[in-house]
């Protein structure tokens, strides 16, 4: 539905996890907004939102952002995961920095470092310099896992009550995305959020086991976490269509949180949003549907 007033803010993303949730916040509240969108036949979840104006682009065309960009003072920096999703942010910075926009909030990972292990550490880190260089105004929010991913084990959940990774015993702050998205509206609406980076986690930090624990007693059966080997994981992943450098990729994160190196604990969400960010047990309440 198009709104009468110019929108100022465009949203990048917005058919995936956290910018549908974004897009959702923003049309509850009334705030016009441009979503890009690689192809309106998939862009089912927007076209009933309150004050959406959906624009056609690809990161790979220079001038469709350059068009999408007319106009907009803040924009959500966040594209689907590829092998070229550096390239990609880095063109669509390109634009930016020759554009009208004066505040960018991008979507990171929590411990985004240029020297990290992890290649999607290394790639966000290397876009958020990019942004810092060109002296736009930015945010950076760094999530933790998301309790969403889950989902991406629902059938064998439900099907097969068990669902596996490489993390071990380690604990993760898992994150809700709608508590991701809920501090990316923040920093678009409040100026005192620029020039900021947040870690965004959950109120604890849990291991797979205890995320079978909990899974297991609200459904009402015993789902098993099964820790496999790097090379099982690698297996499976190729084998239900992950491409290689995604899966290789998922593999180096999983060590990540294997090393522990995802357990810290962050009161951003709190100190940004006024609310605390939800547990694993309220994203299974409100999920459960999907794994029962």
């Amino acid at each position: 539905m198009t709104h009468s007033i110019q929108p100022a803010i465009l949203i990048t993303g917005a058919t995936g996890s956290v910018g549908s949730a974004l897009a959702e916040q923003l049309a509850q509240k009334n705030i016009p907004f441009r979503a890009l969108v690689r192809n309106l036949d998939k862009a089912d979840n927007l076209k009933h939102l309150n004050g959406v104006e959906l624009v056609v682009g690809d990161f790979n065309d220079q001038q469709s952002i350059v068009n999408a960009l007319k106009g907009i003072e803040k924009v959500f920096l966040l594209s689907n995961s590829s092998e070229d999703a550096e390239r990609l942010q880095s063109n669509f910075v390109d634009a930016l920095a020759k554009s009208e926009v004066k505040h960018v909030v991008k979507l990171s990972q929590f411990a985004a470092n240029i020297n990290s292990p992890v290649r999607f550490l290394r790639y966000h880190a290397a876009v958020e310099q990019k942004i810092k260089d060109t002296g736009l105004k930015y945010t950076f929010l760094r999530p933790n896992l998301f309790m969403q991913g889950l989902l991406g084990f629902a059938d064998l959940i439900k099907y097969q009550q068990k669902f596996f990774a490489t993390a071990g015993d380690a604990k993760i702050s898992l994150v809700d995305t709608r508590d991701i998205a809920t501090v990316a509206l923040n920093a678009l609406l409040n100026r005192d959020n620029e020039s900021k980076i947040y870690n965004i986690t959950g109120p604890e930090a849990i291991s797979h086991k205890e995320i079978a624990e909990i899974l297991s007693e609200a459904l009402g059966k015993e789902i098993r976490y099964i820790n496999v080997s790097e090379e099982e994981l690698l297996m499976a992943l190729s084998q239900v269509g992950f491409p290689a450098w995604q899966a290789a990729g998922l593999i180096e994160d999983y060590a990540h949180y294997a090393r522990g190196e995802a357990a810290v604990l962050s009161n951003d969400v709190l100190e940004v949003t006024g609310a605390a960010p939800g547990t694993f047990s309220d994203f299974v309440k409100d999920y459960c549907a999907a794994f029962s």
